[in-house]
């Protein structure tokens, strides 16, 4: 089968943001999304909001934008928009990787969905444990040819993805001694996980037809890659990302995904190979980062050699800075050099919890905050 690549503008941007609403008494997870959308108007354009697996959730989509800055406002205010219809309900906004302490059994799925009716169907235990939410970055590829090598370079930096946004250290009550909970979480799933490692794009479309013809899919969205080619839109999908809680965070990982993305793509222009690694190095690396986070030694190239996360990320900004530059985001990709100083999402939520007696409520309060506030607690 043939999988076109739709046309489109190098490099352009578009966020996917998984905002969880909250009970403001209890911090418990709210089904309340049915109520909210059908106030917010449909979703035929951009920016739009949306509803997602579980009632409890809502998905706020960006315009594609040329500059992060844009993508960014277009989130921040459709969020603004969204708590202000949830504010009489007696709702909170939040955006984690997991909820610190609401169980999983107790949450409903959308209804009237066919796809989420058949994925929880066929996933069963599995599927109904998917208490989680993401950011999604897609950045525009011209040209089909550079889509595979340069998923193959975006994936010598998924630990950095991951160690950044981390934000899924509790899950049901518990302290997982992970990171990035939420990573390891949504892998269980058939089609989630790291994508293979094609240099063609006919095995993409073999691989696509494979799996359609065993009824594994049905439509390519169903492949829940970490990073994917999303044809429909002629973009990377970088799907890596944890619920990121403040709007500066995620115009920081906007800006370092878009960055990469036009680093890559000048590299095969200039005739150059995008470096890769063995896919057992960046399994490793994935499991690394969900483990330790901030503090995960990852493997850095093909060779093996090895550095610490943060200390790679910031030999990694010296050299993007050209790159910002053209796109108009080094100060959104300066926002990086914060998370580092500051901590990630994760290690933000274990100080709070530790402050406060162990006490997850309070967890729940500092990412409403956050949100709220679009800064660190």
């Amino acid at each position: 089968m043939g999988i076109d690549f739709a046309p489109s503008e190098r490099s352009r941007l578009g966020v996917e943001w998984e905002i969880a609403c909250v009970d403001r008494r209890s911090g418990e997870l709210s089904p309340a999304a049915p109520h909210l959308l059908p106030r917010l108007g449909g979703a035929a354009s951009f920016p739009h909001v949306t509803n997602e697996l579980l009632t409890n959730t809502v998905e706020v989509v960006s315009a594609p934008q040329f500059r992060v800055r844009d993508a960014v406002a277009d989130l921040t205010r459709l969020v603004g928009r969204v708590s202000e219809l949830a504010e009489p309900m007696g709702v909170d906004l939040i955006s984690s990787g997991t909820h610190p302490f609401s169980q999983w059994f107790q949450q409903e799925v959308t209804p009237g969905k066919p796809r989420y009716d058949t994925l929880i169907d066929r996933t069963r235990w599995w599927g109904r444990q998917m208490m989680i939410w993401g950011v999604h970055v897609h950045v525009a590829v011209e040209d089909r040819r550079k889509v595979l090598p340069i998923i193959d370079g975006l994936l010598t930096y998924l630990p950095h993805f991951q160690a950044l946004s981390a934000s899924s250290p509790f899950w049901a009550g518990e302290n997982t001694g992970y990171a990035s909970n939420r990573a390891l979480m949504f892998q269980q799933l058939p089609t989630a996980g790291l994508p293979p490692q094609f240099t063609e794009w006919q095995q993409y479309e073999d691989l696509v037809a494979d799996l359609q013809h065993t009824g594994v899919i049905e439509e390519l969205n169903e492949l829940r890659w970490d990073i994917r080619p999303s044809p429909r839109w002629g973009t990377i999908e970088v799907r890596t990302f944890d619920g990121i809680s403040t709007a500066g965070e995620i115009a920081a990982i906007a800006a370092l995904t878009q960055c990469l993305v036009e680093h890559f793509s000048r590299e095969l222009d200039a005739g150059r190979e995008v470096p890769r690694m063995q896919p057992w190095f960046v399994r490793e690396n994935k499991w690394r980062a969900a483990r330790y986070g901030m503090e995960a030694i990852i493997i850095q190239n093909a060779s093996g050699d090895e550095l610490l996360v943060t200390k790679d990320l910031e030999e990694l900004l010296p050299a993007l800075a050209p790159v910002a530059e053209a796109l108009d985001c080094v100060a959104e990709l300066d926002k990086v050099h914060a998370i580092i100083d500051g901590g990630a999402s994760y290690q933000r939520q274990l100080r709070v919890a530790a402050a406060n007696n162990g006490s997850l409520k309070a967890v729940v309060s500092s990412l409403v905050r956050e949100l709220r506030e679009g800064r660190p607690d």
